[in-house]
């Protein structure tokens, strides 16, 4: 009936999906290219400045920049052969691609899974170039003794290795302490009955 408080228009609901899909993934797509434009950049000024196993001090003993050819896994770990290493990255990497998917709607999940995936990729196209990775920053911050095993310096690493490791402790500070402080998401339908007229409701 025209005039009557029942007579509500009828809207077109366009499906936006899409849309907030594609801006909410172009943050996390351009962090993961920037990881991997910065790994790759650095390793071959690497590959063309320095000798395979000779140091190049920047900050004396502290901070050099040896060139090494890592044929297993991080922090010197050697599971397998360069194939296993490889399979199981690309397996890794699609399974933080689809959380990074799942996740695109919260910057404070998806980015640090962003520079992870970044990292990721960075390493599997040493695998695939040169069936091993590209190591170069090598650092002495302190003594390391863990599981009965002493090292006097640091394993030798890249910026895809400091993606991957930084990734992972931001997305650990936000899981065990900032997501449980987050404000509970009201829920649509809630939403959708502040929006019904006063009439509805009489």
């Amino acid at each position: 009936m025209p005039g009557s408080a029942l007579s509500v228009k009828k809207v077109k609901r366009r499906p936006r999906l899409a849309g907030v899909s594609k801006r909410h993934l172009l943050i996390p797509l351009l962090t993961l290219a920037v990881v991997v434009i910065a790994d790759q950049l650095t390793k071959l000024y690497a590959l063309g400045r320095l000798i395979e196993g000779q140091p190049w001090q920047v900050l004396g003993t502290f901070f050099q920049l040896k060139l090494i050819f890592n044929k297993g896994g991080a922090l010197g770990t050697d599971f397998g052969s360069g194939i296993f290493y490889l399979v199981s990255s690309l397996l890794i990497l699609l399974i933080v691609i689809y959380f990074i998917y799942i996740n695109r709607h919260n910057l404070l999940i998806s980015l640090p899974m962003a520079a992870v995936a970044g990292g990721a990729v960075g390493n599997i196209i040493d695998r695939i170039r040169f069936g091993k990775v590209v190591d170069f920053l090598d650092f002495d911050f302190f003594d390391i003794n863990m599981f009965g095993l002493h090292f006097d310096r640091w394993w030798v690493f890249n910026i895809a290795d400091a993606s991957i490791t930084i990734g992972v402790i931001i997305l650990l500070i936000f899981l065990l302490f900032l997501n449980q402080t987050e404000p509970a998401v009201r829920p649509e339908t809630d939403r959708n009955n502040d929006e019904i007229p006063k009439d509805f409701t009489q």
